[in-house]
């Protein structure tokens, strides 16, 4: 049975991606930093799928954190196939000379130096392995930059670069990488990016259907189940009325 790591999981895209990949058979471990949110999806796994769950809650914002928890791995889930770096947030979205420097704080430490912390330890065993996949959670934010996204962009970009480096790093040692870029789409996304502000973030989408979840994890199942010798490099996905970040189509 191989086994996942998936961070972020207590909702949107984290979440449906650790049930997609229970029902194709994986074992799953679970990260995020809502305990509560963690376990309900922990019995919602074995419930419907009955494959093995680790949960495992804490900040990946925090390097310790990330090395205590993922060097006392149980044995028979040290062994991990398959890392999706789900994890990251927008925290406001204001001209960049009127926003909070504690949000592009927040931004980095989540969307790009989480990132690092959590493949710096999960990558030495997919080297040793000479196998693995790597799939990184990025956004179209990552391929063009929109008014007000500026530092958030900056992040995506930086992921995506990370992305392209880790593959020309690691192909040697037969681990794939890949990314996945939505546009909009209706996850807690907007409510974190708007400090809880529920009317802004409806706003967001109103007059248009965004992708939703399940999508991402649509792509995500697309990307893992290609024979050994494909990998695609990225997926990006936008809703139908959505050009590109800055243009849509509202009806």
């Amino acid at each position: 049975m191989k086994t996942a790591l998936i961070t972020g999981t207590t909702s949107g895209f984290g979440r449906e991606i650790a049930l997609r990949l229970a029902k194709l058979g994986y074992q799953v471990i679970i990260t995020g930093r809502r305990k509560e949110l963690l376990e309900s999806l922990e019995k919602e796994i074995k419930e419907k799928y009955s494959v093995p769950v680790l949960s495992l809650c804490f900040d990946v914002r925090n390097n310790q954190q990330c090395k205590e928890n993922l060097e006392s791995l149980p044995s028979e889930f040290q062994n991990i196939d398959l890392l999706v770096n789900n994890a990251g947030l927008a925290a406001g979205a204001s001209p960049f000379n009127e926003s909070n420097l504690d949000d592009f704080e927040r931004m980095i430490d989540t969307n790009v130096k989480g990132l690092l912390y959590i493949s710096k330890l999960i990558i030495p065993g997919m080297i040793k392995n000479q196998s693995g996949h790597i799939v990184n959670i990025s956004s179209i934010a990552g391929i063009e930059v929109y008014p007000g996204g500026h530092v958030y962009c900056a992040t995506k970009h930086a992921v995506n670069a990370l992305t392209k480096g880790m593959r020309i790093d690691l192909v040697k040692h037969g681990i794939r990488v890949s990314s996945i870029s939505p546009g909009m789409a209706e996850t807690e996304f907007s409510l974190v990016r708007y400090h809880g502000d529920a009317e802004k973030a409806k706003n967001v989408y109103k007059g248009l259907e965004p992708l939703h979840a399940e999508d991402i994890a649509d792509a995500l199942e697309f990307i893992v189940t290609r024979p050994p010798h494909v990998m695609i490099n990225d997926i990006q996905i936008n809703p139908t009325q959505q050009a590109n970040t800055y243009i849509s189509h509202r009806k």
